[in-house]
């Protein structure tokens, strides 16, 4: 074995081991596991914790985050949301939106995100200057997180000209997925047809806003099911938000689910945002608005967790943090058993690689040494307690590291 440019030891691995091991880096990859590792250029004791791929964001909207300065939020509810936006984007700039986003992303990276996927609107108000600055803000911390970009018509499609031709220019210039948001449409379907036809023409991935209501009596996630089947997209679609399924009597929901797992459509949840945004009509005994994903687990489909939005009038809060995000969803939840707890965990990690389609995402031989340590010995623990990324690294290169606090006691 070539010298070792990195070793993290002594980290806990639970898809590898019981007990701690080490994590020998190469160059930009892991290239050996196993005990007892020898000496290499760099070493971080992970002193028993757990050590991650890093976390994985699959729905944030970087193009208008950090924005609550800008807006009011009287009402709280979603058709105020995209109206307060509608009403800045125009002013939007390539660079005013590349800092803000690039704020944004720098925390997610010292919180221990390691992977994204970015929402970015495109209509004829911002035209590409949301795209661009996003782009830019990218490529400025490649260095420390991978980012793929979903185009999307936050504002409508069908209804809304010269949408289209944006979506395609995202699409030409290398947009990897392609999203929706139907319910804004003068035609839902049509607009997801739309976009099934764009996603083959461009072999693109799928990620819809979808459902965003309170009523399950009519779920479009049924339309998408069936395009799914029909264009063999099988795991290459992923739905965001579903809050009608937070309504769903349990007969309604199984039935949903069975369709999103045999069709292969996964579910991302963003607890912040649905709790935030739901049943504002309530003056009291308010629903919590967030779909049940542990029960969805249970019925096969592939579901994560996510931050969706930071600092605007979706969603006036966020500090980045994924472990929060997997904590809060316990919580709203209800969420007890040590199993489901766990999988809250997996939720902003392995389940989110796999709903991005992302292979090299692991702790394993050839993968890339991307490694996350935080501050928890057990896995359920680490989201019951909000456990602290306290360093990482990005293919072999430290990226970020966190100090412990430490109480100062009295001599």
């Amino acid at each position: 074995m070539s010298a070792l440019d990195l070793c993290v030891r002594n980290a806990f691995v639970p898809e590898i081991d019981d007990t701690p091991i080490d994590i020998g880096v190469a160059g930009k990859s892991i290239v050996t596991i196993g005990k007892g590792l020898p000496e290499a250029g760099s070493e971080f004791d992970a002193g028993g914790r757990i050590a991650l791929p890093g976390f994985v964001e699959t729905h944030i909207h970087l193009d208008k985050s950090c924005i609550l300065d800008r807006c009011s939020s009287k009402r709280g509810n979603l058709e105020e949301a995209i109206a307060e936006v509608a009403r800045l984007k125009s002013g939007f700039t390539e660079q005013d939106v590349a800092e803000r986003a690039s704020r944004t992303l720098r925390k997610c990276i010292v919180n221990g995100t390691t992977k994204m996927r970015t929402h970015v609107e495109v209509d004829p108000v911002v035209g590409m200057r949301g795209y661009e600055g996003v782009k830019a803000a990218i490529a400025d911390v490649a260095w420390a997180i991978d980012v793929e970009i979903c185009v999307f018509p936050q504002e409508g499609l069908l209804n809304n000209p010269g949408t289209d031709e944006l979506l395609v220019a995202g699409l030409k210039d290398g947009a990897q997925v392609l999203g929706a948001a139907p319910y804004t449409d003068s035609d839902p379907h049509g607009q997801i047809d739309r976009i099934f036809e764009l996603a083959r023409e461009f072999d693109v991935d799928i990620d819809m806003h979808l459902d965003f209501g309170p009523d399950a009596g009519q779920l479009d996630l049924e339309h998408v099911c069936r395009r799914t089947d029909e264009y063999g997209w099988g795991g290459r679609v992923a739905i965001g938000h579903v809050t009608k399924l937070a309504q769903a009597d349990p007969a309604r929901l199984e039935h949903a689910a069975r369709m999103m797992a045999g069709a292969g459509v996964a579910l991302t949840v963003l607890p912040a945002t649905d709790l935030f945004l739901m049943h504002r009509d309530h003056a009291h005994s308010v629903p919590r608005g967030v779909t049940p994903v542990h029960k969805l687990l249970e019925q096969g489909v592939n579901c994560s967790l996510s931050t969706n939005n930071v600092l605007n009038p979706f969603t006036p809060f966020g500090d980045c943090s994924l472990v929060r995000m997997a904590n809060l969803y316990a919580n709203i939840g209800q969420v007890g058993a040590r199993e489901s707890t766990v999988e809250c965990l997996n939720m902003v990690s392995a389940r989110s690689a796999k709903l991005m389609n992302r292979a090299e995402y692991g702790i394993a031989v050839g993968n890339p040494a991307d490694i996350v340590v935080i501050d928890a010995k057990d896995e359920a623990m680490a989201v019951a307690e909000l456990a602290q990324p306290i360093v990482g690294f990005k293919a072999g290169r430290q990226s970020f590291s966190h100090a412990l606090p430490e109480l100062n006691e009295p001599s």
